[in-house]
């Protein structure tokens, strides 16, 4: 099963204040134990919103609003993709992360083809770019 594990930053990083050397000593050490486990697919950290931008698509028009996202009680600072036998196991790793600054971090289960309808998984399979994503991603969880 994969999950996204998102992390969701205290306001001192979303204004841009980068973490210590020893917070990300820490953090590397914890994202080497999920590689090491087996269970990391990707990770990454994310900039703070003042440098992003949102897509809306008011009327079916899109329109950019450009950050920071005042308006956001919670922003993303980063994320995990794992992929681990259960959700207690994604609730177990999100436990461990050294970063006791953040607000909070989520856990979401990825949807598999599986989970889908035959027919919808037909419509996916005829489709060749998404069936060659499908494929990765049984590679990746064998």
């Amino acid at each position: 099963m994969r999950f996204l594990m998102t992390i969701y930053p205290s306001a001192q990083a979303e204004a841009g204040v980068l973490p210590d050397a020893k917070l990300i000593g820490e953090m590397m050490k914890f994202n080497e134990e999920m590689a090491k486990a087996g269970v990391l697919i990707s990770l990454d950290g994310l900039h703070p919103s003042s440098k992003g931008a949102r897509v809306s698509f008011p009327g079916d028009k899109p329109k950019v609003t450009d950050g920071p996202f005042t308006e956001s009680k919670e922003v993303l600072g980063g994320f995990w993709m794992i992929n681990v036998k259960s959700k207690q196991e994604a609730i177990d790793w999100a436990s461990r992360c050294p970063d006791r600054d953040a607000k909070f971090i989520e856990i979401r289960q990825v949807f598999e083809m599986s989970d889908f309808p035959e027919d919808v998984q037909k419509i996916a399979a005829d489709h060749p770019a998404v069936r060659a994503e499908v494929e990765k991603h049984k590679r990746a969880s064998s």
